[in-house]
């Protein structure tokens, strides 16, 4: 699913009507019915509705709404800023159809401050609000009454679903906030996400929605240059059913390379991870002082000991090289890094492992640190090699600051994926998977609650078992995996609390996140919030 700009939404509508022939009064239908279907699920006890519109296409889709959720039985009302008589083109026509088939449907025109303060009862005895003031081609600040009814609005405890976009929100925006927009509880889009509905918070709470709703626009209208895509687009990889004739041999081995003295964990929970994420079997290389520790995990897992330092850490100097060679024969995707330290010649063993297989690689944690002024040794031409840093690690392999990676994370994760011929995954708020061929895919499963120790470890696992299931379609394995990892997140932190959620609590409910499909019953598609 693309991500679009906002002048890419306007060329993509378009495009449906002139060259596809879709007539723009029927997308407006689509467009109100979906927000409509969208409130009478989700909201089913409210009665009492006001439609807060503008005079343009977004005040369009919001009449829609309101006839066909009058349609249901609810009680509603519209609050105009303007005069009826100055809605134009196709709002005018879904205003005309509201007055005609929706008689009961009350519409308050509001056209100053006095006004809007008389009608403070109207929206007082209202449970639910819908903001269809101004949509995506809107260019921010709101001005004038609008201000003055955002600030109303603000004040009121009351649910609100917004139309496309909170009113005042840019929707070309990547900032995770704007301040001098609409507040919302969900948020209802159309034919594709822009760029503010994947980067921004929109709505007041981590789990609350922002769906997209399909409403007649053909793929081939849908068009975008920027490369940015969504990961739960890819989803549909993990709901692939298993063959009945199946073992596990064709699921693909992992091999967990990693852990130091003090460290056990991180392994550990890599491999566990990879297990439940559904590679048919997994062997974790570690140290041997911690052998039966990391153990301990699962006894689905099978073990290597590795020699070790003085330190407790991976040893290149004492390097069976034919015992790993033959190790490595039987494997099909290598995870290097969780846990393994940079003490001794530890980081030296990363880049050998790195360089002497052609193993798809997954690379995190300290064998990332390994390659710190040595990132012409990162080459993926000709095999898989995905990068799994935090801005930290990102910014130890490029020699900038934390600050300037975050402050152009598409910019410089393309950029790097590209020219190093790799995939990256880029962790952190709306986590980057930047593929060699510039595209970048968007993610926007996750919560707070995933800000603990351990996290990275999981996702290194999740990535290198979907690699290993589908190792023909490596772009889609590591954007699913990402966005299994944030998912499982997502109910680990809704079934307990953000402070209290342990990393090995996401690969609990990673089974809840491979049954969780993206589309609801209505055909909105979910791209942020959790349906439980």
């Amino acid at each position: 699913m693309n991500i679009l700009t906002a002048a890419e939404m306007g060329a993509a509508d378009r495009r449906t009507v002139e060259e596809f022939g879709v007539p723009i009064e029927a997308l407006m239908e689509r467009a109100g019915g979906a927000v409509a279907a969208f409130c009478l699920r989700h909201y089913p006890a409210v009665v009492q509705m006001t439609v807060l519109c503008g005079k343009g296409n977004n005040g369009g889709d919001g009449l829609v709404a309101a006839r066909f959720l009058a349609a249901a039985g609810k009680t509603v009302q519209v609050l105009l800023l303007g005069r009826a008589t100055e809605v134009k083109g196709d709002a005018a026509a879904a205003l005309k159809r509201l007055r005609e088939e929706a008689s009961a449907v009350v519409l308050h025109e509001v056209l100053d401050e006095p006004a809007l303060q008389a009608y403070g009862d109207g929206l007082n005895s209202a449970e639910l609000l819908i903001d269809a003031l101004v949509g995506t081609g809107f260019k921010p600040p709101l001005r004038g009454l609008a201000v003055a009814l955002r600030d109303t609005v603000k004040s009121l405890d009351v649910p609100v679903v917004a139309v496309d976009l909170p009113s005042g929100w840019d929707a070309d925006s990547t900032n995770q906030q704007c301040e001098g927009a609409f507040r919302a509880d969900a948020v209802v889009t159309f034919t594709a996400p822009k760029m503010a509905h994947v980067f921004g918070q929109l709505t007041t709470a981590v789990f609350d929605p922002v769906v997209v709703a399909e409403i007649g626009s053909p793929v081939a209208a849908v068009q975008s240059k920027s490369g940015l895509t969504w990961t739960g687009a890819s989803k549909a990889l993990a709901e692939r059913p298993r063959g009945v004739n199946s073992n596990k041999g064709k699921f693909g081995h992992v091999l967990v390379v990693g852990g130091s003295y003090g460290k056990a964990g991180a392994p550990a929970m890599a491999s566990l991870a990879g297990l439940r994420t559904g590679a048919g079997l997994v062997t974790a290389a570690v140290p041997k002082s911690i052998v039966d520790t990391v153990t301990r995990i699962t006894p689905e897992l099978m073990m290597v000991p590795l020699a070790e330092g003085t330190k407790g850490e991976v040893s290149f100097k004492k390097l069976d090289a034919s015992k790993l060679e033959a190790l490595l024969k039987k494997i099909t995707v290598l995870a290097l890094g969780p846990g393994l330290s940079t003490v001794g010649d530890a980081s030296e063993f990363s880049r050998h492992m790195v360089e002497k297989t052609r193993l798809p690689v997954v690379i995190d944690a300290d064998a990332l640190n390994a390659f710190a002024g040595k990132t012409d040794l990162l080459n993926g031409t000709g095999r898989v090699m995905v990068l799994t840093p935090h801005p930290g690690e990102m910014a130890t392999l490029t020699g900038l600051s934390v600050k300037e990676v975050e402050a152009d994370r598409v910019g410089l994760a393309r950029k790097f994926a590209m020219k190093h011929k790799l995939t990256l995954v880029l962790k952190g708020w709306r986590t980057l998977v930047a593929h060699p061929d510039g595209s970048i895919a968007v993610n926007t499963t996750g919560n707070p609650a995933m800000a603990k120790g351990g996290s990275g470890d999981i996702l290194t696992g999740i990535v290198a078992a979907m690699l290993a299931q589908f190792p023909d379609d490596v772009a889609r394995a590591v954007e699913t995996a990402v966005y299994l990892h944030g998912l499982a997140g997502d109910f680990a932190a809704h079934a307990m609390d953000e402070h209290t959620v342990l990393a090995t609590d996401t690969v609990t409910h990673l089974s809840d996140a491979f049954r969780y499909r993206v589309k609801d019953e209505d055909g909105l598609v979910w791209i942020c919030g959790l349906r439980t």
